[in-house]
């Protein structure tokens, strides 16, 4: 098996795969999986991420054919995202995700990455059984619109996690969870809580300038008043399907 950095001339294969393992591993539409396969991996946005500081594509051949890739995301804060990991179903059970998996992590550590994060639909029953084999458990938990219908995010992080920062505001210490984020513009929103035991949600903390960000629409976009950061929509937001 031949592991390398995706390029633009692997785009009809790397959509081909995607839709072949959304169709296996997610009770979605077959047009929800058509657009959000075209959307994320249409020949020109794909080539624009593949030039994208930050962003990773792997791509894993047996006998020069693809059969699997992993898409990666690196903040400047040092977290790195594994966004999806897929694997053509009939390729699944030869190491292939497995080998995508342990690649991608080495690549990102190179890069700078100090911690990784794993995301995953709660309804993918193998993909969040393959992060608890690699020694993760699950941090958080979002919900993510597709088209018309709500469905489950988890969050998988190391078993050895980063825990909470405490930061002083005012007259009172608020606690930054390292582990649970949404991502931004420049680097990730770490969510902060005014208690250690996670239960009270205060905020977001700006991983690019260190700054608390408050500063929330009605759409649910977060933006640091201090350096600009934005939450970004995710990858299952609405506006990319």
């Amino acid at each position: 098996m031949d592991i390398r950095k995706a390029t633009a001339s692997d785009s009809p294969a790397i959509r081909d795969v995607a839709r072949r393992s959304l169709q296996a591993s997610y009770s979605l539409s077959p047009q929800a999986i058509t657009t959000a396969v075209e959307k994320w991996y249409g020949e020109m946005d794909l080539d624009e991420r593949l030039d994208e500081e930050g962003h990773l594509y792997l791509v894993a051949e047996l006998d020069g054919q693809p059969v699997g890739f992993s898409e990666s995301r690196l903040s400047e804060d040092g977290a790195a995202t594994l966004l999806w990991l897929h694997v053509d179903p009939a390729y699944r059970g030869e190491g292939v995700a497995s080998a995508l998996f342990s690649d991608t992590r080495e690549h990102l550590e190179a890069a700078g990455a100090d911690r990784l994060y794993g995301r995953v639909l709660q309804d993918n029953t193998d993909g969040n059984a393959f992060y608890e084999a690699q020694g993760f458990e699950q941090v958080s938990r979002g919900e993510v619109e597709i088209g018309n219908r709500t469905y489950v995010e988890n969050v998988w992080a190391p078993s050895e996690r980063t825990g909470l920062q405490p930061v002083e505001l005012d007259d009172r210490t608020v606690f930054v969870d390292r582990d649970e984020f949404e991502t931004g513009s420049a680097a990730n929103f770490h969510v902060v809580y005014t208690d250690e035991s996670r239960e009270n949600k205060y905020g977001y903390y700006c991983g690019n300038c260190d700054e608390l960000a408050n500063a929330m629409d009605a759409m649910g976009r977060v933006e640091c008043n201090n350096c600009g950061n934005t939450r970004k929509p995710t990858r299952w937001d609405a506006a990319y399907l």
